[in-house]
């Protein structure tokens, strides 16, 4: 008898340390889904900060014609999106980028870059069917924003300044730059920052 009576406060006991150990777990992915939340495009370091005016250029597209970088452009904002015919990643994110052409249309428009050998481009828009994106080559232009990876995204508001920028991996964060300027927060970076006083208030 005493030893049924041991067996169950040990099973007792095992099932209260088990509830005690989901109820961490729980916690800490609720934490985590906090700090992933916004999905946010990373932000790498770069010459140009947030709300800074960006250099304007006039550069010259693989079909001959002038694409205006920057600059005040008459209630439009400005995508530029720096790939590569090479990057699988950057290829994969191409439907993304023709249905953020169609819906954000109103208010947007997206200008494709890179550098290298003009020919190889050419081969990429002809099999990507990328005629209908502007689609320059500029060593320079990938500099002054700080382009070290691909594929990368800079966002320039309609005053011509750096709304958001970052490594766009998904479509979650080419979307997120987009929400960046609608909430005024910029990258995860940012985010995180701000969540971080908070949390310290409330205790956590």
């Amino acid at each position: 008898m005493s030893f049924l009576v041991a067996s169950q406060i040990v099973l007792w006991a095992g099932l209260l340390v088990l509830g005690i150990v989901c109820m961490a777990l729980a916690r800490q992915i609720g934490v985590l889904h906090q700090r992933i939340a916004p999905a946010g495009a990373l932000s790498l370091r770069q010459p140009l900060k947030l709300g800074d005016s960006t250099p304007q250029m006039a550069l010259p597209a693989l079909d001959g014609s002038i694409v205006q970088i920057g600059g005040v452009r008459g209630g439009r904002s400005q995508l530029l999106l720096f790939l590569s015919p090479d990057c699988t990643i950057c290829e994969a994110l191409l439907p993304a980028v023709r249905s953020a052409q169609g819906a954000e249309r109103a208010w947007l428009d997206i200008v494709l870059a890179s550098d290298g050998e003009g020919g190889k481009h050419a081969d990429f828009i002809r099999d990507k069917n990328l005629g209908k994106f502007p689609y320059v080559l500029s060593e320079h232009l990938g500099r002054s924003y700080g382009v070290a990876k691909l594929p990368y995204a800079v966002l320039i508001d309609e005053a011509g300044k750096l709304s958001s920028t970052g490594l766009v991996n998904t479509r979650e964060h080419l979307e997120s730059l987009f929400t960046a300027k609608e909430t005024g927060v910029s990258n995860i970076q940012q985010f995180l920052g701000q969540r971080g006083p908070r949390r310290a208030s409330s205790g956590e």
